[in-house]
């Protein structure tokens, strides 16, 4: 994520509407940020962090110690009334 130490050198403009603009400038001096820094905050969280956090959950899987599985028949099974919603 950006963490203001990287230099900034590209512009970009967006267009957003009045309540887009007014939620994000808000917040923004809620937490006594800038709008840009909120929107570079927001494009690394949707864009970047995504497979970051994949790759860990991966990493979380295989480093997971082995444990029983059921067969692949009584495993569909199990999907399908979990499904089903028989589990709540």
């Amino acid at each position: 994520m950006y963490s203001g130490r990287m230099s900034l050198t590209h512009r970009l403009q967006i267009l957003l509407d009045e309540h887009q603009h007014a939620r994000l400038a808000e917040r923004a001096a809620a937490e006594g940020r800038s709008v840009g820094a909120l929107v570079r905050e927001a494009i690394d969280l949707a864009w970047i962090a995504p497979d970051a956090r994949k790759q860990q959950a991966l990493d979380q899987i295989l480093s997971a110690a082995p444990m029983q599985v059921p067969n692949p028949e009584e495993l569909r099974l199990e999907l399908d009334e979990a499904r089903a919603g028989k589990f709540a």
